[in-house]
């Protein structure tokens, strides 16, 4: 399977009732800042090509970011955040990520998440994120110039390195411990790092 492929059955999965059911209510009543957009409303599809050497591993979609943008960590200040401090070390073609077709680009980089849909809260369910990682799964495997992973917060870093776990690209058997900052080599020449959930509490 191509990883375009992966991201269409991404962008059309109906698996999570509770999920659903949320992003479609808060498309229909949006706040007073967004009331004329047309809202996505379905699960938000990862970024990127199979050609990437950093995988970055989020939470889930934003319900009145990536939710109504249909691109993931876009119209929100986490994706703000995120991609000025990618287009500076040269990951991407521009710092502002405001809408799809802005002409934003990723370079040598890939963007997933432990959950695709925005859950109520920014709190996926345990079962939720069983359901989305079987993408994350694939992905792993069509990312074969893979050098280091970021999880961003304890979801994101929990899911990624069990993930990697999972498909054998480290022999870790004890999944090690989250923290802002935290480094592992956990393959040769393969590092999962750590570092707090771009969100407004954390920036």
């Amino acid at each position: 399977m191509k990883i375009s492929e992966l991201q269409d059955q991404q962008a059309n999965c109906f698996r999570c009732p509770r999920l659903v059911a949320w992003r479609e209510a808060v498309a229909q009543d949006p706040p007073a800042r967004f009331r004329g957009d047309v809202y996505w409303a379905r699960p938000v599809p990862s970024l990127g090509d199979e050609s990437a050497q950093l995988l970055i591993v989020g939470l889930a979609p934003a319900a009145h970011g990536g939710n109504r943008t249909g691109r993931i960590f876009t119209g929100d200040r986490s994706g703000d955040w995120l991609f000025r401090a990618l287009f500076r070390a040269g990951f991407c073609s521009q710092e502002t990520s405001k809408f799809a077709g802005d002409g934003l680009e990723l370079i040598n980089c890939y963007i997933s998440a432990a959950a695709h849909c925005a859950p109520p809260d920014n709190k996926p369910l345990p079962e939720e994120l069983g359901n989305c990682r079987p993408f994350l799964l694939e992905e792993l495997q069509q990312l074969r110039e893979l050098r280091v992973v970021v999880g961003l917060g304890k979801i994101g870093f929990d899911a990624a390195f069990d993930a990697l776990r999972e498909v054998g690209l480290t022999k870790w058997k004890t999944r090690p411990k989250f923290g802002h900052g935290a480094k592992f080599e956990i393959a040769d020449k393969l590092f999962l790092l750590g570092t707090y959930h771009p969100s407004q509490q954390n920036t």
